[in-house]
């Protein structure tokens, strides 16, 4: 049983600076005109001016409208909608637009399709690459297809360059946070797509705040590692609305470096933990280092 406890107000830590400069909005301007939509609008993401800012932006396919409806997320549950098959080619349009050396592509859970949308993910990865000059890299954060590995089998053979999915939080929270997914189909995910192609970057992220116990956090880690995964992200729940879950904590800095502290010493060698690391921040240097 977690007891809620809302804290007063944010930290100091959590307050940023908004950067200064009109690439911010030349980037949403482009996006808009082509249609598209970004994890980081829909999701309203702490660093979207920033990374907007930078020439940066996480692709969100497959619609608006998630067939699921998480606690925690910003992003529409709503009834989806028909796919869109010029999708694929307006986001690596926008892409080369943008001049992306590293492109992120997610999108919404769509369990409405036979394939949860592996096609489509399949389609955009092809058209980014056939597009982009330079052979961009190119990372897919996908929803979990049910586990279905047929599926899973389909976005991998399109050679991302990075498979990431985040498990999210700790298995004792998946009931509240996101009760129509499940804990151990997640973890097999990297395994399986480990045993298409071995040589694939898996990915995860984490969010904490919700009412985890550090030793939870811990052994989460511990089960990604032991699941084949290889890149990992530790980030801050952040309340959307008053409609969405509460945080029953906000990690500090120090706290932050723990954790990483502890994910090196369980065996990953990439890791990004802080308050305002999401699975798609920063994601090139993450890759890169």
């Amino acid at each position: 049983m977690h007891t809620e406890i809302k804290p007063k107000r944010k930290p100091a830590w959590l307050k940023k600076t908004l950067p200064k400069g009109g690439d911010y909005q030349r980037v949403r301007n482009l996006l808009s005109n082509a249609g598209l939509h970004t994890v980081c609008q829909e999701a309203n993401c702490p660093n979207m001016f920033e990374c907007f800012s930078k020439d940066t932006s996480t692709f969100m396919i497959l619609g608006s409208n998630c067939t699921r409806n998480c606690r925690f997320c910003n992003v529409s549950f709503a009834p989806a909608l028909p796919l869109d098959p010029d999708e694929p080619m307006r986001v690596a349009k926008a892409a080369l637009d943008l001049n992306l050396k590293y492109v992120v592509v997610t999108s919404v859970t769509r369990d409405d399709l036979e394939d949860g949308g592996a096609s489509h993910f399949a389609d955009t990865i092809k058209a980014i690459k056939a597009t982009l000059p330079n052979q961009p890299r190119v990372e897919v954060l996908i929803p979990d297809l049910q586990g279905n590995i047929n599926a899973l089998r389909i976005v991998v053979s399109a050679n991302p360059d990075v498979l990431n999915h985040n498990i999210e939080t700790v298995p004792s929270l998946y009931s509240t946070a996101r009760p129509e997914a499940d804990y151990q189909q997640s973890l097999e995910l990297f395994q399986n797509v480990k045993a298409i192609n071995a040589s694939m970057p898996v990915k995860s992220g984490i969010m904490v705040g919700l009412g985890e116990t550090i030793e939870e956090l811990e052994q989460t880690m511990e089960d990604l590692f032991q699941y084949a995964c290889d890149i990992l992200t530790l980030g801050q729940y952040l309340q959307p609305t008053k409609a969405h879950l509460t945080v029953q904590k906000y990690y500090s800095p120090d706290e932050f470096k723990q954790l990483e502290n502890k994910a090196r010493q369980i065996g990953f060698k990439k890791v990004a933990a802080g308050p305002f690391v999401r699975s798609s921040y920063n994601a090139k240097d993450l890759f890169d280092s």
